[in-house]
C-alpha cells in the first residue's frame, strides 16, 4: 500500500489513539489531526477529580505515563503527527476528499485534502431547556475548560452552595467532587426515580442513593428543574425552581445526559441513526468507505441486545481508536461490539455494572429473573473482608447471563468480579458457566465458593422453583407500609441479632433460629405470608427448603436479608454483630 494522507477531525481520546496506531504501523504516512478546542488528548474522566482536588495539576490529565504533556509539539516530534488547535472543521467535501476548516484565531479557511478521514468529534452535553439555563453561574462539564472555569469559581470562594441537574454519573461524581473536599452544600436534582437510572436497578439504586445522603448530599427525585434565576436575596447568586421546591445555588450544574457530535458527518450525507449516533461496520467504516468514526459519536453493536447502542467511554474510544489505525494502516481489525460495562467510585462506595439491567432486559422482551446476594469479598475470617452486593440478571427460557450489577467498599474487588461476567457476555454464557468458573482463591482475595458462583448458584434455585424471592422495593411496600396485614417476618437468625426487629414489630416479626427451626414447626403459622430474613439470605433460603418439605406454605426469601434492608436505610436498628458463611 503507497503511503497516504490521513485527516483526523477531533484529538482528545479516539483521534489521538488512532493517529499513533497508524504511525506506529505505517511511520511514512501523514497524519493531520485537527481541534477547535486548545486542550488535546486528555483524560475527560479524571475531570471530577480535578475539581474535587485529588488531582491538583490540570497537566496530570494531559500527560503520559513518564509525564511529558500531550501539547501540539509533544505530538509533532514523538509521534510525527501534525496537530492544529483551535481549528474547526466546517464541512467535508466528499467527491473532493477535503475538509474545509477555519482557524479559529486568524479566521483563516482552507481546504485540507484526505485520502482517508477520521471522525472523532465526540459528543457534546444536552442542553438544559428552562430559562435561566444561560446565565453564567449555570454551567456544565463538558470539557477541560469548563472544569477549570468551575474549579475557578470555587477556589475563589464563590461557591458555597450548588445544586446539580441529573443524578447520572456525571452528576454524582461532581456531587463528591464538591462536598467532600470543598465543603459546599450539595443538592442534587433528578426527574427520574431513582439515582444512575439506567445503570442500576431500583433496590440497588436506593442503597447508593443512602449513601449519598449519608455524605450530606440532598438528593430529591422526580423532580423537574423549571426555571434558573437571579436571586434578589443577597446570600446566594441564584435560585433553581424545581416541580416541588425551590433551591438556592451559587453554582447549578447541568448532567443531564450528552448526545453525539454528529452534524458534520450528517451535513456531508453519512448515514446517522435517529438517535444521531454515526452508524459504523465492525471495521469502523461509515457509509463512506474512505470515511472512519468511533469514540463518542459513533453508535456501536450491543452484543446483548443485538441491537444498536450509543456507551460514550474514554476506554471504548481508545480501543476502538486502535481498531481504526491498524485498519487504516492496510490490515483488518474489527470491534464487535459493546456490553456495556461500567464502573464508578460515589465517596466510600464502588460501583459497577455489565450487561443490562433487569428492567432493560424486560423491555427488551426477554423473559428475565434476578439475584441478589450478599457475601464478604473474600475469605469471611480475613480481617479486610467487606460484604459485597451482587445482583445477576438471567433469561429464563434459555438461562443466558443477560447482566451483573453490584455495590461495594473495596472497589478493586467488585471491578474484578464484573469484569469477569462482562468477559463472558460476548459468548452468550449461562449459569451452568458462571457457577462453575475458575477463581483464583486465596483468603485474602476471594472466599473458597465466590461470590461470582454464590450469585449463579442462587439464581439457579430461583429458576429451579427452589424458592420464590422478593426485593427490599417490594418489602418496604409489603411490611413496612403494611399493604397487607398478611405479612410476618420470619427472623431466621440468632436471638441476640432478632431481638430489636421482635421489640419493633410485635407479633410481625417472629424469631426461630434456623438451626432450632426442625423442631419448632408447629410454631409456624401456616395461614400468613411468610418473608423468610437472615443477615443475607444463606439460612433463610435453608429454612424455606425445611418449610416447604413440612406442608404447604407461602414463604418468600427477602433477597440480601437484613444487610440489604440497613444498606437501603429502611431499618437501621442496634444488634449484636453476626457472621454467615456461605455454604
Amino acid at each position: 500500500m503507497e503511503a497516504k494522507r490521513v485527516v483526523i477531525i477531533g484529538a482528545v481520546a479516539l483521534g489521538p489513539k488512532t493517529a499513533c496506531r497508524l504511525k506506529r504501523l505505517r511511520p511514512d504516512f501523514e497524519v493531520v489531526m485537527i481541534d477547535q478546542d486548545e486542550h488535546i488528548s486528555y483524560g475527560g474522566c479524571g475531570i471530577p477529580y480535578f475539581i474535587s482536588g485529588d488531582i491538583s495539576d490540570v497537566k496530570e490529565l494531559m500527560s503520559t505515563s513518564f509525564h511529558m504533556e500531550r501539547s501540539p509539539q509533544f505530538f509533532e516530534d514523538a509521534k510525527d503527527v501534525r496537530v492544529r488547535v483551535k481549528t474547526r472543521a466546517e464541512s467535508i467535501d466528499r467527491r473532493a476528499k477535503t475538509v474545509h476548516v477555519r482557524d479559529l484565531v486568524t479566521g483563516k479557511q482552507e481546504d485540507l485534502p484526505y485520502d482517508k478521514l477520521v471522525l472523532a468529534t465526540g459528543s457534546q452535553p444536552n442542553r438544559l431547556p428552562i430559562p435561566g439555563a444561560d446565565l453564567p453561574e449555570v454551567m456544565s462539564v463538558s470539557n477541560l475548560s469548563s472544569a477549570m472555569a468551575i474549579k475557578e469559581r470555587i477556589a475563589k470562594g464563590e461557591v458555597d452552595r450548588a445544586v446539580i441537574i441529573g443524578a447520572g454519573a456525571i452528576g454524582i461524581e461532581m456531587a463528591e467532587a464538591l462536598s467532600d473536599l470543598w465543603g459546599i452544600e450539595t443538592s442534587i436534582v433528578e426527574i427520574a426515580g431513582q439515582v444512575l437510572p439506567g445503570v442500576l436497578d431500583s433496590s440497588l439504586a436506593r442503597m447508593v442513593q443512602r449513601h449519598i445522603e449519608e455524605k450530606e448530599v440532598a438528593v430529591y427525585l422526580n423532580e423537574t428543574a423549571r426555571d434558573i434565576r437571579k436571586s434578589d436575596n443577597g446570600e446566594h447568586r441564584l435560585q433553581l425552581t424545581t416541580s416541588q421546591r425551590t433551591l438556592d445555588a451559587d453554582l447549578v450544574i447541568t448532567a443531564v445526559g450528552i448526545h453525539p457530535h454528529s452534524k458534520l458527518a450528517q451535513e456531508a450525507g453519512l448515514l446517522v441513526s435517529p438517535k444521531g449516533g454515526i452508524v459504523v461496520n465492525n471495521r469502523m467504516q461509515t457509509s463512506d468507505q474512505d470515511i472512519y468514526a468511533g469514540g463518542d459519536c459513533a453508535e456501536v453493536m450491543h452484543l446483548v441486545t443485538g441491537k444498536p447502542a450509543y456507551f460514550p467511554q474514554g476506554s471504548l474510544a481508545n480501543r476502538q481508536g486502535r481498531v481504526i489505525g491498524t485498519n487504516l494502516a492496510g490490515g483488518f481489525a474489527v470491534f464487535r461490539g459493546i456490553v456495556g460495562s461500567f464502573s464508578i467510585k460515589i465517596f466510600d462506595l464502588a460501583v459497577a455494572s455489565t450487561g443490562i439491567t433487569l428492567n432493560a432486559a424486560l423491555r427488551e422482551g426477554f423473559d428475565a429473573a434476578h439475584a441478589l446476594v450478599v457475601q464478604a469479598d473474600r475469605a469471611h475470617f480475613y480481617p479486610t473482608q467487606d460484604l459485597m452486593y451482587l445482583q445477576l440478571v438471567v433469561d429464563r427460557k434459555t438461562r443466558r447471563i443477560l447482566g451483573a450489577q453490584g455495590l461495594a467498599s473495596n472497589g478493586d474487588a467488585l471491578v474484578g468480579r464484573i469484569d469477569s461476567i462482562a468477559a463472558m457476555l460476548p459468548y452468550r454464557a449461562t449459569l451452568d458457566d458462571l457457577s462453575n468458573m475458575e477463581v483464583a482463591y486465596s483468603p485474602p482475595y476471594a472466599s473458597a465458593l465466590d461470590i461470582v458462583n454464590a450469585v449463579a448458584n442462587t439464581a439457579e434455585n430461583v429458576l429451579d422453583g427452589y424458592m420464590t424471592t422478593m426485593d427490599v422495593d417490594e418489602f418496604e411496600k409489603c411490611f413496612l407500609e403494611g399493604e397487607s396485614d398478611n405479612c410476618i417476618c420470619l427472623d431466621v437468625r440468632g436471638p441476640a441479632n432478632a431481638a430489636p426487629y421482635v421489640a419493633k414489630f410485635g407479633e410481625r416479626w417472629l424469631n426461630i433460629p434456623q438451626e432450632t427451626l426442625k423442631r419448632r414447626l408447629a410454631e409456624i403459622p401456616r395461614d400468613k405470608r411468610l418473608i423468610v430474613v437472615c443477615n443475607s439470605g444463606v439460612r433463610s433460603y435453608e429454612a424455606i427448603r425445611q418449610l416447604s418439605c413440612a406442608g404447604p406454605c407461602d414463604v418468600i426469601n427477602l433477597q440480601g436479608g437484613v444487610a440489604a434492608i440497613k444498606k437501603s436505610g429502611l431499618l437501621n436498628l442496634s444488634e449484636e454483630s453476626e457472621s454467615e458463611a456461605e455454604s
